[in-house]
């Protein structure tokens, strides 16, 4: 069980606090604006992130596997350490992420995806996928 509700996460995050380790997994968050949130080692395994403004967050060593996040802007966050195995990012926008040593085995993604320049995904060992429109 989470240990917030979809309600709570935004109001925290929009009052400037944080949710470090917080345990949100499974939790719908689709569409949310989480703009530099801090949710560093949060357990958002099996999230709900599609369309999810998630731009400067701190996601460092974040558990994201089987997350959904689908066309989420993850521009400028920090993803280092972060386990994004089976995670979908078709569509993402992960431009000046920082993936330093972020885990992306099977993770899914499409021609849409936007990496960091020079990143290569599959080496990283992500999967492309035709998109999901």
């Amino acid at each position: 069980m989470a240990d917030f509700t979809r309600e709570e996460v935004i109001q925290v995050v929009e009052g400037g606090r944080k949710c470090v380790g917080a345990d949100l997994r499974n939790i719908d968050l689709n569409d949310a604006d989480l703009w530099a949130a801090n949710l560093r080692e949060a357990n958002l395994r099996d999230a709900h992130l599609r369309r999810a403004d998630l731009r400067e967050a701190d996601l460092r060593r974040a558990d994201l596997r089987e997350a959904s996040l689908y066309l989420a802007d993850l521009s400028d966050a920090d993803l280092s350490g972060a386990n994004l195995s089976l995670a979908i990012l078709s569509g993402a926008n992960l431009s000046e992420a920082n993936l330093r040593d972020a885990h992306l085995r099977r993770a899914r993604y499409s021609a849409n995806t936007q990496w960091p320049e020079g990143f290569d995904p599959e080496a990283a060992g992500a999967e492309m996928v035709e998109d999901d429109d």
